[in-house]
This record gives C-alpha cells, structure tokens and sequence, in this order.
C-alpha cells in the first residue's frame, strides 16, 4: 500500500486526527446528531491521541479494528485519512449548506441533520430531487423523518411559493 506524498504518518498525524475527529464531534453536537455517534469519535479521538505507534502502522498491517471503539465506519475514515490526508465527511460536516437547502430545515419532518444527509449523503440539491425522493416513499425509510409524502409535498409546494431572502 502506497501512502499520499508528504501525509506525516508519525505520532503528529495521530494528534491530528485525534483533533479532527474531536471537531467532528463538536460538528455533529452542533448538527444535533444522535449522541451515541458524538460519544464515538470522541472515544476514537482519545483511543487514536494515546497510541504507542502511529496510526499508518496499524492501517498497514490492517489492525485498525482492534483497537477500542474502532468499528468498520471509523477505520474507514481513519485508512482515508492516512491515505489522503483528509477526511470527506468531515469537509461536508464543516461546509455549510447553500441557504437555498438551509430552507428545507424549515419543512414538517425535516431537521438540519436530515438536510444536511440528503444533501451530501444522497445527493438531493434541488426541491424537484426532493420532491421526488418524497413522492418514492424512501424519504420515509431515512432515519428521522417522521412525516407523510403528502404532509411534506404541500409544504414543498409552499416553499417554493415562497421568494428566496437574501438577509
């Protein structure tokens, strides 16, 4: 396995990702996420911030599940990390939504974890994508989102009634 070019794959690079992984989250805190995710990245953060080797060692030799309180999700993220010397969902969690998309925090059933899902998880950028994804019925199979098609269409019809304020 090839590491990205310049990454550090030393004891500094475990500090960082610690750090990213607590602004994580502090992101998710803040996106109001479920806690149990929170408690996670912050447990990884600790774990990653107290390792004898660094991180790249344990990606190499593939034992990054052994270590606690790392499952598939976060050795996912970490091997990214070491690999490119970023993590994605991390840049999605720290860009904020176009105020365009903010808006459909406002709609019945829709909170900002919810958006901020759909948006960067499903790709939904446009009400017509999401009126779409509401008229399937799949919205309903997304954790959270406890409204009907029809509750949320109307509401999508009010919104885009409404003119887009630029405060």
């Amino acid at each position: 396995m090839e590491w990205a070019q310049g990454m550090s794959t030393g004891h500094d690079s475990n500090h960082t990702l610690a750090n990213l992984f607590l602004s994580m989250a502090d992101l998710l805190k803040k996106h109001g996420e479920n806690p149990y995710r929170i408690r996670a990245y912050q447990r990884a953060a600790d774990t990653i911030a107290n390792l004898e080797s660094p991180v790249a060692e344990l990606v190499q030799a593939g034992d990054l599940r052994t270590l606690p309180g790392i499952g598939k999700d976060l050795a996912a993220k970490i091997q990214e990390y070491v690999e490119t010397g970023a993590v994605q969902a991390y840049e999605e969690l720290k860009t904020p939504l176009p105020p365009a998309i903010q808006r459909w925090s406002a709609l019945p059933g829709l909170s900002d974890p919810i958006v901020h899902d759909l948006y960067y998880r499903l790709g939904i950028r446009t009400l017509d994508d999401l009126e779409t994804l509401a008229r399937s019925h799949m919205l309903r199979t997304r954790p959270g989102v406890g409204v009907t098609a029809d509750e949320l269409l109307a509401a999508i019809q009010r919104l885009r009634d409404e003119p887009l304020r630029s405060d």
